[in-house]
């Protein structure tokens, strides 16, 4: 793993850059997914309670131990005592005795509930379920009350970011306060693969339009969780971790920035 790209989290613990996603990949074809994704040389494992696939997440790993897992509670289960119950779920569903890094999936301001939902994680970490605990999907606000109330910082933040919502403020946000930017829909849902700029990189690099994009995070100094259920784009992503931008191929990909680029749910807007 010496050639790894891994990130130091606030808790002297390391993640990589490059993980594998499984939002939306169905249980009957997750197994064989993450078990390839994990021969192509993927390390990071990346599952939720929502996405319903955890059980086959968990087969596919197999015997494989040394890798970073990492899971989220889904928004019906926030609150303290839920939270615990839902955790053991999780690992239940995962044949795990831990994760590496349990996620608060989304904020849900309306329901008031995610400073509880950060001290139950805090208490699964303290119990050894979970190595290091984080959140997904929180804005400045969320991050700044749960500090305030708990002390406890997040590992981690998993957000929206791409090419074309690039969330340099929440980025800069994260270095301020020790936080590691995770970046979920990193290939803004395919929309980069039609982009000229990205399409003109990859011809200049000898590379797929895909790993040019996953190479532009590993290099803004991200974590980032491509997935797919095709064999042959799960290892052809992975060769992002062979080649390196030129500062201005970095630059041109910087510049496809939008004001109006979010293609998921506001966080500030989303509690159901």
């Amino acid at each position: 793993m010496t050639d790894y790209p891994l990130l130091t989290l606030n808790d002297d613990r390391q993640i990589p850059q490059l993980g594998f996603g499984t939002w939306e990949i169905d249980p009957e074809d997750a197994a064989g997914a993450v078990k390839t994704a994990l021969e192509a040389g993927y390390w990071l494992i990346d599952t939720a309670a929502v996405y319903g696939n955890e059980k086959e997440v968990g087969e596919g790993i197999g015997d494989w131990s040394d890798i970073f897992l990492q899971t989220k509670i889904w928004n019906e289960s926030q609150g303290y005592d839920r939270t615990l119950k839902a955790a053991d779920k999780c690992l239940s569903r995962l044949g795990r005795d831990h994760v590496d890094m349990l996620l608060i999936h989304w904020p849900c301001p309306e329901k008031g509930l995610f400073v509880e939902t950060w001290k139950a994680l805090i208490e699964l970490r303290d119990q050894g379920k979970a190595k290091s605990i984080g959140v997904s999907n929180f804005r400045e606000e969320d991050l700044k009350r749960i500090v305030d109330e708990t002390g406890v910082v997040p590992a981690l933040n998993q957000i929206e970011l791409h090419p074309t919502f690039q969330q340099r403020e929440m980025r800069k946000l994260h270095d301020e306060m020790g936080i590691v930017t995770q970046s979920w829909s990193p290939l803004g849902q395919g929309n980069a693969f039609g982009n000229e700029t990205i399409e003109a990189i990859a011809e200049e690099t000898g590379q797929s339009a895909p790993a040019v994009v996953i190479r532009w995070h590993i290099q803004c100094g991200l974590s980032t969780l491509p997935r797919s259920t095709n064999p042959d784009h799960i290892r052809s992503n992975f060769t992002a971790l062979d080649f390196e931008l030129t500062d201005e191929q970095m630059k041109r990909i910087d510049d496809l920035d939008s004001d109006d680029g979010r293609m998921g749910p506001n966080p500030g807007e989303f509690n159901s």
